[in-house]
């Protein structure tokens, strides 16, 4: 029995020194001293007979083998801590969520509620990584992923949190120098800014099927890096309208082409736990669920776009 004892104490040691980047911050997590942690892992070494960690006075570097070995180690560990979330209360409900959101509704929206959440769940940490990407939920070791667009991934659980509508959007200052385009074939001379996915840039979408993979200056796999473009007059953008619905109230950007009616995209929480679900993700979805929920009901107001000016 002590040595499983052992061995477990030199597995959570190394995975919090990982997580965390340095032996002080694990010890605070874990509640033990500095050197205890590194005693751990050089035991945990001496075992396995190689070398997890590269150190020197200044960094601690994952080798070869400790980022294999990190790999398969951590999410086991990760299920044991979600075993004891599971039979925690709402009340109850601790520990580290771990978050995964495309930029332009991690950056816009999730990351302006989280005080709300962290006021209402005080011993709740979240982790929030911003990425636009499809993220393995198992392997990088998150708890929910909000994804919009059409669920791909087997093996994950759903939920709907809304169906939001896209937009078509430039500043005034870009509409007053180059016109407002009249028409969907009018885009084809102006500047657009394309959303970039795999390498490959995203086709915009009218809700009777018409389709048009536009051209323009800049293109990205950041969606809050083309509504900034966008903000500073580079041109025009295709966004979900919740993100630029202040924006829009506000008169910094205008609709354009706002006769023609925009598709819908399904927006929803994933994540791997099955039935089986820990009290902080339960929490957190029911959240998204009330938040983004929200938006699909609301209506913002908008500016037409500025007129052009008759010669």
């Amino acid at each position: 029995m002590a040595t499983i004892l052992e061995k477990t104490t030199g597995l959570l040691a190394f995975i919090r020194t990982v997580e965390t980047g340095s032996f002080t911050s694990a010890s605070r997590t874990i509640g033990s001293s500095p050197s205890a942690i590194a005693k751990s892992v050089a035991r945990l070494e001496r075992r396995l007979g190689v070398r997890l960690l590269q150190r020197s006075t200044r960094t601690l570097a994952l080798t070869a083998e400790g980022s294999a070995y990190y790999e398969r180690i951590a999410p086991l560990l990760r299920a044991i801590e979600d075993a004891d979330s599971v039979v925690q209360t709402v009340d109850d409900a601790r520990g580290l969520l771990r978050v995964t959101a495309p930029s332009d509704l991690g950056r816009t929206l999730i990351s302006a509620w989280m005080e709300t959440f962290a006021s209402r769940h005080p011993r709740l940490k979240l982790e929030l990584g911003i990425l636009d990407r499809r993220v393995d939920l198992i392997r990088e070791g998150y708890d929910v992923a909000v994804r919009v667009g059409a669920i791909s991934d087997s093996g994950l659980v759903g939920r709907r949190l809304a169906e939001l509508p896209l937009v078509l959007v430039a500043s005034p200052d870009y509409i007053a120098r180059q016109g407002a385009p009249r028409s969907i074939d009018d885009l084809r001379r102006h500047a657009c800014l394309r959303y970039v996915l795999a390498g490959r840039p995203y086709a915009w979408r009218w809700r009777d099927g018409t389709t048009l993979v536009p051209d323009g200056p800049l293109d990205s796999n950041d969606g809050h890096a083309l509504r900034l473009a966008a903000l500073y007059g580079a041109g025009i953008v295709y966004l979900l309208r919740a993100t630029v619905a202040d924006d829009l109230a506000a008169g910094r950007l205008v609709v354009v082409l706002p006769d023609l009616p925009m598709p819908t995209l399904p927006v929803h929480a994933l994540h791997a736990f099955g039935r089986q679900i820990p009290a902080r993700v339960r929490l957190f979805i029911d959240f998204l669920v009330d938040r983004i929920g929200a938006l699909e009901r609301q209506t913002p107001p908008v500016r037409k776009p500025v007129k052009e000016e008759q010669p």
